[in-house]
């Protein structure tokens, strides 16, 4: 496997920079977080239908770029270090990755080709508890002649106040474990689904509460075959974890610079903070952290390109569970400790407003817990080292 980037893709990464150094300044994102909606809807165009984001891994018979999931993942580093509140996490990390690994191959050209030409941005919604597991889905999809009646409440969904697509799971009455879910794919807009913005400690991520009241749907809707339902998610969650940890290893970095630029210039006992030598050891493991987690996340994204590309293939599936663990391990641990620490290294105007760390420490903390904790991660990788779960 060649980890390596390629001057293709050197080019992505650097071309996002420049971008995001002129829409995502700290001002930007302050006044973007505070708005209405929670982003800039003209960056969001320029993004969609300018520099063509979302297309870049939908096939290109769907009107895509056809790159991979490592392409996502540095425009996702990228964005982590800028803090740009946008909806390509949602779209790309979590739509789109359900769709592409779907059977429904109608279902599947009607949304991908309207989201690789920026017309609609999508998300997932599917957990109903503080957990991310199979349990928490508790959605009921009672079956009738052609279709499904959903009821239920999803919490956590990202971007779902204002999304256009909705891509849901839903449990039949009297399943038991992963048995009888089914994934689904329906307008955001469908009779019966009520939106609720909620508030979170992350001002630059919007999260959302969906309510789903007798809302019908047929069959045709079914993203998953029968008794697929939670294998098909779980690949999905596995995926979004791989750029969730890109993100946090983009806010990692920034959280380093940030920190870097400040000792330097801030001096103590007439002589510059950064040259004391406990300072330079805090700074040493920052970046030891900041490396663990770029490299477990460079190599998952690899992992996930390839698993995309071979269209789910069973074998392949162990190997896309640990690197995703992995990845979102390192990347959560070291994101926060880099917060952390900038706060403490920026003495007492880390904890101001007018500075950023806190910004970045609030992302931490939210994506943390988002998708899984470090601990629950840990349980799962150990669950697939000892062959507990497939």
């Amino acid at each position: 496997m060649e980890l390596a980037l390629t001057d293709e893709q050197r080019m992505i990464q650097q071309s996002a920079e420049r971008f995001l150094a002129q829409v995502a300044s700290s001002s930007a994102v302050r006044a973007a977080m505070a708005s209405e909606h929670g982003h800039d809807p003209e960056v969001w165009t320029r993004i969609a239908r300018e520099l063509y984001w979302p297309a870049l891994a939908i096939p290109e018979e769907f009107g895509g770029l056809g790159l991979g999931f490592v392409e996502v993942s540095l425009l996702q580093e990228q964005l982590g270090r800028s803090l740009l509140p946008s909806a390509f996490f949602a779209t790309c990390c979590l739509a789109i990755p359900a769709l592409l690994l779907s059977d429904n191959s109608a279902l599947k050209a009607h949304w991908l080709t309207q989201i690789a030409a920026g017309e609609i941005t999508a998300t997932l919604a599917y957990t109903s508890s503080a957990r991310w597991d199979d349990s928490a889905i508790t959605v009921s999809a009672q079956s009738f002649a052609g279709g499904y009646r959903l009821n239920g409440e999803y919490l956590y969904v990202v971007d779902g106040a204002d999304c256009d697509l909705l891509i849901i799971a839903a449990r039949t009455p009297g399943s038991i474990g992963e048995a009888g879910i089914r994934l689904f794919a329906l307008p955001a807009d469908t009779p019966g689904i009520s939106r609720r913005q909620v508030p979170t400690l992350d001002q630059t991520r919007r999260l959302a509460s969906v309510t789903l009241k007798d809302v019908e749907l047929l069959d045709e809707q079914l993203l998953s075959e029968p008794g697929q339902g939670w294998p098909m998610l779980r690949d999905v969650l596995r995926i979004a974890c791989i750029g969730l940890a890109a993100e946090q290893t983009g806010g990692a970095q920034q959280s380093l610079d940030l920190t870097l630029a400040y000792i330097t210039g801030r001096e103590q006992f007439g002589r510059s903070i950064a040259s004391f030598q406990a300072i330079k050891h805090r700074c040493a493991d920052l970046m030891m952290a900041v490396e663990c987690a770029r490299s477990a996340s460079y190599y998952a994204a690899c992992i996930a390109t390839e698993y995309l590309n071979i269209d789910g293939d069973p074998s392949a599936r162990q190997q896309l569970a640990e690197a995703a663990a992995t990845a979102k391990i390192h990347a959560s641990e070291g994101f926060f400790q880099c917060a952390a620490e900038s706060i403490q290294l920026h003495g007492g105007v880390g904890f101001t407003w007018e500075y950023d760390p806190h910004l970045y420490f609030k992302r931490a903390r939210a994506s943390e817990q988002l998708l899984g904790t470090p601990a629950f991660h840990r349980e799962q990788l150990a669950k697939q080292i000892f062959g507990e779960q497939p």
